[in-house]
């Protein structure tokens, strides 16, 4: 591979197949094959290396990787300094932040951090915790935790700190939560010196500009709907101001076709409104679902 190449680390485990998915939405067709750390892309001036999201950051500041997509977590948790480019709000199950929760048996007597002192904690972000426990003048036993952290308590732990989405595993195992440590999203970072390249910098920010469409494309639907002329105005003042529909002339010269991009979630807010001011034939695209 000869001229300019970005060297990118790709988070595997929990948040891999959401960032292939994220990369194919935004025009890149990221292969990983099984037993290969070195997955392929349709993009000779890019290398990608299949790298644990703990990981990623730490190598990226080291050099070892130009660029890379990790957890604000774990730039935390490994104390490093690199270039924060941009916030990619994506996990492995939605398009939310995570949480640091936390977390006690149901039965516990442990009610607050203050209930903590002298107690055992198990955690994969060690660093992160000791500097929880200190902000509130705490000293724990903390101890790395190196994977089903929830099944430790109580035997093996007092408490957790611990990742979670929805929190249903930690239900799942009677667990309760005391209190939020942090919330990360996925984070798009960079080495400090291959920053300050121009040809990599303009890189990453082309990468960024398309992964970014590609995540609002995902909560925005097209709404298709027939309006009588005379109901017209009536139908645009249901829509937000910002929004700038297309009209179209239909064969019948006394209606038009509208046409807009919107949250899906507004969709349902008022459809019924536009209903009543006169629309007809509400076609939501790209799915071409008729929701009149």
């Amino acid at each position: 591979m000869g001229g300019n190449v970005l060297k990118l680390g790709i988070p595997k485990g929990s948040l891999e197949e959401a960032t292939v998915k994220l990369f194919g939405k935004a025009g890149y067709a990221i292969k990983i094959k099984s037993r290969s750390y070195f997955p392929t892309i349709d993009d000779d001036e890019i290398e990608c290396m299949l790298i644990r999201a703990q990981e990623i950051a730490r190598y990226v500041a080291d050099g070892i990787l130009d660029a890379g997509l990790t957890g604000k977590d774990w730039i935390l948790e490994n104390r490093v300094d690199v270039e924060d480019v941009a916030d990619l709000v994506y996990s492995k199950q939605s398009l939310r932040p995570v949480r640091w929760v936390l977390a006690v048996p149901n039965d516990s007597d442990i009610n607050s951090v203050k209930d903590l002192e002298g107690k055992r904690i198990a955690t994969e972000a060690v660093n992160m915790t000791v500097d929880y426990l200190k902000k509130h003048g705490v000293t724990a036993n903390v101890e790395f935790s190196w994977g089903a952290t929830e099944v430790k308590p109580p035997r093996l732990a007092d408490a957790i700190v611990e990742v979670t989405e929805t929190g249903s595993s930690l239900r799942a195992n009677n667990l309760r939560i005391l209190d939020t440590i942090m919330e990360s999203n996925t984070k798009f970072i960079m080495n400090k010196d291959a920053f300050k390249d121009d040809w990599k910098r303009d890189k990453v920010n082309r990468i960024v500009l398309l992964l970014k469409g590609a995540m609002a494309a995902n909560t925005k639907v097209g709404i298709m709907m027939n309006v009588p002329k005379e109901h017209l105005e009536a139908v645009r003042k249901i829509l937000p101001q910002s929004m700038k529909p297309t009209l179209s002339e239909l064969t019948d010269k006394d209606w038009v076709a509208l046409n807009v991009i919107m949250e899906e979630t507004l969709v349902r807010q008022i459809l019924p409104d536009l209903k009543q001011a006169g629309a007809e034939d509400i076609v939501e695209y790209p799915l071409n679902k008729i929701i009149h």
